[in-house]
């Protein structure tokens, strides 16, 4: 039985590249079935593409087939991998940094090496700069459609050795919980932390309670203010900004019915960093 296909890239849609790799798979299985997570990765902005992973990996059937393509390293010496989590998922992409939310949140069981001679599409030997669409497109359809197994892509590898992007782990200090903005809800503008609700919770503020925020650049403060602890946007007026947790269970800062990060120019990444903690009582005399 087939197994879904999931692409994801920096592609965009202006132009055919998308449908190439489309046109690929299904040659190699005309009833695949075939998804996207997104084609709007910032331009070789790997870890956006390894959170957007992480972001939907776990929503889909065990045995899913998800192929990764941000590859600013394309053609170079960098290797091509295919993971499996212990989750049950496999997952075809350059070893970038891409799989590092994947492991942290879900665990990687097996890796293997990418023969990129050996798996890819007939004809295509002599380009060097597509693998989305000559290697991973092609090999991805391969392993869902069950025309090779994760044991016949190459040579095991261990874990260990997959490049790894730096991360920071959220943390309570007294009052304060603190951690980075990862990504942004980026069509609407919150902000998406790595704090998990379990951590905030810790802080015992109830729904309707404020909540003083604190953004910074590096060392430069950009933001601070109070706002309300809220479960949902319409639990606020219009304009007003509120703390919420999200649908990945961790905490992000919005404005009902605007964009925060637009509102205040914040960006995403570990220099973003963010700390919360019950807003101070203030006494007027």
């Amino acid at each position: 039985m087939n197994q879904a296909l999931v692409l994801q890239s920096d592609f965009g849609l202006s132009d055919g590249a998308v449908s190439a790799m489309y046109g690929v798979a299904l040659k190699v299985a005309p009833d695949l079935k075939i998804y996207d997570i997104t084609h709007d990765i910032p331009p070789y902005n790997v870890w956006e593409a390894s959170y957007r992973l992480v972001q939907t990996l776990g929503y889909w059937p065990e045995g899913t087939v998800f192929v990764s393509v941000v590859d600013p390293g394309v053609g170079s010496n960098r290797r091509s991998v295919v993971a499996k989590t212990k989750s049950g998922h496999l997952v075809v992409t350059p070893d970038n940094g891409t799989l590092t939310h994947v492991g942290a949140f879900y665990g990687i069981a097996e890796v293997r090496r990418l023969d990129e001679t050996k798996h890819r599409l007939a004809g295509s030997e002599l380009s060097y700069t597509f693998h989305g669409r000559d290697v991973y497109a092609y090999t991805g359809a391969r392993l869902a459609a069950g025309l090779i197994g994760f044991d016949a892509v190459g040579e095991m590898v261990a874990p260990e050795s997959l490049v790894q992007l730096p991360l920071v782990h959220a943390q309570r200090e007294g009052d304060v919980v603190s951690g980075t903005i990862d990504a942004l809800d980026v069509r609407f503008g919150s902000l998406w932390s790595n704090i998990p609700y379990t951590m905030f919770a810790e802080l015992n503020i109830p729904y309707g309670g404020r909540v003083e925020v604190s953004i910074r650049n590096d060392t430069r403060e950009v933001y601070r203010n109070t706002m309300t602890y809220a479960k949902s946007f319409a639990d606020v007026n219009v304009g007003e900004p509120l703390v919420y947790i999200n649908s990945l269970l961790n905490v992000a800062v919005a404005i009902n019915q605007g964009s925060f990060a637009r509102a205040y120019n914040i960006g995403t990444g570990l220099s973003w960093k963010i700390s919360v903690r019950r807003a101070p009582k203030i006494v007027y005399e």
